[in-house]
């Protein structure tokens, strides 16, 4: 009985991060044919695309690489418990993620480490999850990873949740960027929204936009 809960819940997840990547790569592909504005790092020189590919491609090979089960296991009760909590995370990670992908709509690009990139005529998105935190979509990544970590339990996950470093690297270029793009704007924007965690006053304010529009 355990077990078949389990491997419910673990096809459950892939099916969502598949979903994921198949939006997230939809409109990938859609952008490159969009013209590009201010960029930070590589991708100016080499596009946000090819940027995004040089950092993708080999960290999930080390994904499928490390694709095998911690040592130990856990009492069933303790499995019962790990994938509830577990799903739960992960659910409302992927949530967030694909919430602030519908809010950027057009606006929307991938980024890496390397570098990021806006549009000409690039637009400052403070609606939706944005009302939040800043980055709505990487927390919702992160949420995702140590809900995936509790519900699969591989090495992968904790190299994933190790990774999320790189996340916070990334959000720092698109402050940047922002910043320099918007000026005025975002720092009112950035002074009173949080990055990653939102705040009491965080959900405040979007009960007050929210109401207004």
């Amino acid at each position: 009985m355990i077990d078949t809960f389990e491997w419910i819940v673990r096809a459950a997840g892939m099916g969502g991060l598949l979903i994921a990547w198949l939006v997230a790569g939809t409109a990938a592909a859609r952008s490159r044919l969009r013209p590009v504005g201010r960029g930070l790092g590589l991708a100016p020189r080499m596009g946000a695309q090819t940027s995004y590919l040089l950092v993708a491609v080999p960290y999930f090979a080390i994904w499928a690489l490390l694709w095998s089960p911690l040592p130990g296991t856990l009492a069933d009760w303790a499995r019962i418990v790990a994938v509830l909590v577990g799903a739960a995370l992960g659910s409302l990670g992927l949530t967030l993620y694909l919430w602030g992908r519908h809010t950027l709509g057009d606006m929307y690009n991938v980024s890496s480490s390397l570098g990021t990139e806006l549009y000409a005529n690039h637009q400052l998105i403070t609606n939706g999850p944005f009302r939040l935190v800043r980055h709505p979509m990487y927390f919702g990544i992160a949420l995702a990873v140590l809900g995936g970590l509790a519900v699969y339990r591989t090495w992968t996950l904790v190299f994933a949740l190790a990774s999320v470093v790189g996340l916070s690297v990334k959000a720092r270029h698109e402050d940047r960027l922002l910043a320099a793009e918007f000026g005025e704007a975002w720092t009112e924007y950035a002074g009173r929204v949080p990055g990653w965690l939102p705040r009491r006053s965080s959900f405040h304010n979007a009960t007050k936009g929210a109401a207004h529009e």
